[in-house]
């Protein structure tokens, strides 16, 4: 019952993960980075409070409290994690939701499951595999596979826009995504791909203030919430030095208090779409608490984000017009990629 429980509340995390950007989509004569930072602002830094406040007693208490070395890490992770979502935003801007999510996800999980065995070689920790233990077991064998699987899935997918590229005239293109770039958006894909992965590390940098929280009282299915704040604090202090440097080089310090962009509605459809984001960490942290397994919750909270994502582009019709044979590649992309989730998950509940 347990692991159901936390299966359904990564597929909610999943979902929310998946849809976040649709909000951004109505956000009207504002220019990107002043509609990332605002739904930033709340994805990183109000709702994530609001949660601790909420759920973990005297949360702030636990974060004074804890020891120096664990908070810089925590909050290094989030530094590096906050590239990888600055790059993620400009992903979904140059290829769109179901491509970019699928790029950029693949490399997440591939490199969420081999970066830690590679650290853990270089500097042994009891209880933790490095690469070499992981190559001569079948669990890390099959690891290796999925990630391996991955990166032909990610393959599959970039065959399937430049299939896109070479279809559509520029005004069908930016019909389903308006700035669609597949050169640029890859290099960023593959960016955050690789260094989103940082959040699950944050994560489990910061196991020891979740252990207080319990022991303040709180439920253990928010005891991630007090993390949260600190991560995301590293996510937040990235995302808005890039934020405001293109608002500094593209003039658009404006964009704040621009009465002709129907200034209500930006900023409402910009904090829903932060809110929804932090969302499926709320909601990933619920999971990971059931089902005990750092590595596999990421892995599954990969999978439903792919899954939710691919509906969304199909939905947004930002596949529209393309052939058939294009349109099989990006299903069979997509799919390779799920395949290649499952498969490295599989490999981490082995070890």
């Amino acid at each position: 019952m347990q692991i159901l429980l936390g299966i359904i509340f990564h597929f909610i995390g999943g979902f929310a993960s998946g849809s976040f950007y649709v909000p951004f989509r109505k956000v009207q004569g504002w220019s990107w980075e002043s509609a990332w930072i605002v739904g930033g602002l709340f994805s990183w830094l109000i709702v994530p409070f609001i949660a601790a406040s909420l759920t973990v007693p005297d949360f702030m208490d636990i974060i004074r409290g804890t020891d120096g070395g664990t908070l810089f890490w925590t909050y290094f992770f989030g530094l590096l994690w906050g590239i990888g979502g600055l790059t993620f935003g400009l992903a979904m801007r140059y290829l769109g939701m179901s491509l970019g999510m699928s790029v950029a996800l693949g490399y997440c999980s591939a490199f969420g499951a081999l970066v830690p065995p590679i650290y853990y070689s270089i500097s042994p920790v009891v209880g933790k595999v490095g690469i070499g233990e992981m190559m001569s077991s079948s669990g890390g064998q099959l690891i290796l596979f999925g990630v391996l699987v991955c990166l032909a899935g990610i393959a599959i997918c970039g065959k399937a826009g430049t299939f896109k590229e070479k279809e559509l005239d520029d005004a069908t293109k930016k019909e389903g995504v308006a700035e669609f770039n597949l050169t640029k958006g890859i290099l960023v894909a593959t960016i955050s791909g690789v260094l989103s992965a940082c959040f699950n590390f944050g994560i489990e940098a910061g196991k020891d203030m979740a252990a207080v929280a319990i022991e303040y009282g709180a439920n253990p299915l928010f005891q991630n919430n007090v993390i949260f704040v600190v991560l995301l604090w590293g996510g937040l202090t990235t995302n808005f030095l890039w934020s405001m440097l293109l608002n500094y080089r593209n003039k658009s310090f404006g964009d704040y208090t621009n009465q002709q962009s129907a200034l209500l509605r930006n900023y409402g459809w910009a904090a829903l779409a932060g809110t929804t984001w932090f969302m499926q960490f709320f909601f990933y942290g619920m999971g990971e608490s059931k089902m005990g397994n750092g590595a596999s919750s990421w892995i599954l909270h990969m999978a439903f984000i792919i899954l939710v994502s691919s509906a969304w582009g199909l939905f947004l019709k930002e596949w529209k017009g393309v052939s058939r044979r294009t349109f099989a590649t990006i299903l069979s992309g997509v799919g390779v990629i799920l395949l290649s989730v499952l498969l490295v998950g599989w490999g981490n509940s082995m070890k």
